[in-house]
């Protein structure tokens, strides 16, 4: 008996490109002329979705891109999603944080095949303004630094260890952690 799991695609290398053809170009067009501000968010949107064809990012931020009203935006999302430019899924209960999928049949940034999981990754847009900590963004204290070996180097198990029953590593019976590249010139192996 076989199991068949769901495997992502690989990772393409990132770009900077968004793809779309040419109908959907003339279909713009056609959305300029009928509602502007839709046209202008659909280009905000598109200009920051992430490699699964989605971009996380609040009304308030939107409208702050968009130089706008509330009203204004809310009218050009209905327009967006009543017309198929893109799916919105909400993010949490007040609906103001969404999720924002474009329509792969617009625009897309890798290959379409790997679209299917557009509603489990998306780009995430925070504006300074949105962030409780404002005042300190820039001189936060450092996250933790996890220690990474490159190849050909040794881990040396140092300090006192943990409290009983924790003991240190019997000589050559330390664990062995994964190696990391350094640089251009090292083994060009797989690690």
């Amino acid at each position: 008996m076989t199991s068949e799991r769901a495997t992502l695609p690989p990772r393409a290398p990132a770009g900077q490109w968004v793809q779309t053809e040419r109908a959907a170009h003339e279909a713009w067009a056609a959305l300029i002329a009928k509602a502007p501000k839709a046209a202008q968010l659909m280009h905000i949107l598109t200009a920051r979705v992430g490699e699964h064809n989605a971009v996380v990012i609040s009304q308030k931020t939107l409208r702050s891109l968009m130089g706008c009203s509330r009203p204004t935006v809310q009218r050009a999302l209905d327009v967006l999603s009543q017309d198929k430019w893109i799916e919105i899924r909400q993010i949490g209960e007040s609906g103001t944080v969404n999720a924002y999928v474009i329509n792969d049949r617009v625009a897309w940034t890798r290959n379409r095949d790997g679209l299917r999981y557009s509603l489990f990754s998306a780009a995430v847009v925070v504006s300074e303004e949105e962030q409780r900590d404002r005042e300190e963004l820039g001189q936060q204290e450092p996250l933790r630094k996890v220690p990474s070996l490159f190849r050909n180097e040794a881990q040396l198990p140092g300090g006192p260890g943990l409290p009983p029953p924790s003991q240190p590593f019997l000589g050559g019976m330390e664990p062995d952690l994964p190696a990391t590249r350094r640089g251009a010139d090292d083994d060009k192996s797989e690690v």
